[in-house]
Formats: C-alpha cells, structure tokens, sequence
C-alpha cells in the first residue's frame, strides 16, 4: 500500500476486488460523536483553567481518539506525552505549545502541531483568548505534572 497522497508509488494502480468486504468508514455527523462534552480539568484532571472536550473518534480496538478541545483563556493542559504522537490542527482564537526544555511558540487559527511520539510538551490558550484546537492522538497518553507559572510567563502575546 502506498504510504500517503503524495507519494510517487500512487499511480501504480491496482485491481480492486469488488468482492471483499471491507470495513467500512464512520461517519461523525457535525464533528459530534454523541458523547457528551467531558469537563477536562474536573472528569480527566489533567489540565489547568476550563477545558472542554467534544470527542469526535473514541472507538473501542481504534488506537487512535479524536476531540475538539476548547480551552477558555489561560487554560492548558499538563504536561504529557503520546505513545504514537499527536496532530492538533488550531479552529479558532491563539494560544501556546511548549515542547520540554524549548520555549512556548505561539499558536493561532490555521496552525498545524505534529507532537512526536514521546515528545513531552503542553498546549493551551493565551491570557487573552480562547483556543480550540482539533486533537487527533495516537496510542497511550502519560500525563505529568500541571504547568508552572513561571513556564506560563513566558508566553508574550
């Protein structure tokens, strides 16, 4: 199987046998799993501030889970890492990642976050705006401790 869109190897096509019967895809109506929206810091305390998280993808036997996550200003998660890595794709409003031991970058709408699999870092909004961000995270999750202020500080707006 090739390994993505852009790699050359694509346009060697093959016979698809119309007899399999594969599995099939999964529609999320609206980006909304029909799970209720979790309180991060108070059902998975392992963030700071208010987060909310609407789970797209949490599917029993799929190493993968997918939320919408919105952080209210000054809100972040703790510090963590992911077995498999993670993709954050920034919906609206500004905020911060921090990889351990570098300084917070800024954030904003559009941006793109690959966090490598045992990369340790934190993410979260800015003083002054919200931040949601789209969470795809694969494999297990290890979380840390809480940010600490001093680390917050440096993020300037």
């Amino acid at each position: 199987m090739a390994s993505g869109y852009l790699d050359p190897a694509i346009s060697a096509r093959k016979k698809r046998d119309t007899s399999e019967k594969p599995p099939l895809s999964t529609l999320v109506p609206h980006g909304r799993a029909g799970k209720d929206t979790i309180n991060g810091p108070k059902v998975l305390g392992s963030f700071t501030g208010e987060v909310w998280l609407d789970p797209i993808l949490m599917q029993a036997g799929v190493d993968c889970t997918a939320a919408n996550v919105t952080f209210l200003p000054g809100s972040c998660t703790n510090w963590h890492k992911h077995e498999k890595g993670q993709y954050l794709r920034v919906l609206a409003g500004a905020g911060w990642v921090c990889d351990q031991g570098e300084k917070p970058r800024r954030i904003s709408a559009g941006d793109v976050i690959w966090c490598p699999a045992g990369g340790i870092h934190w993410h979260g909004a800015d003083k002054s705006s919200i931040m949601v961000h789209e969470a795809v995270s694969f494999g297990g999750i290890e979380w840390y401790d809480q940010v600490k202020d001093d680390v917050y500080a440096d993020t300037k707006a």
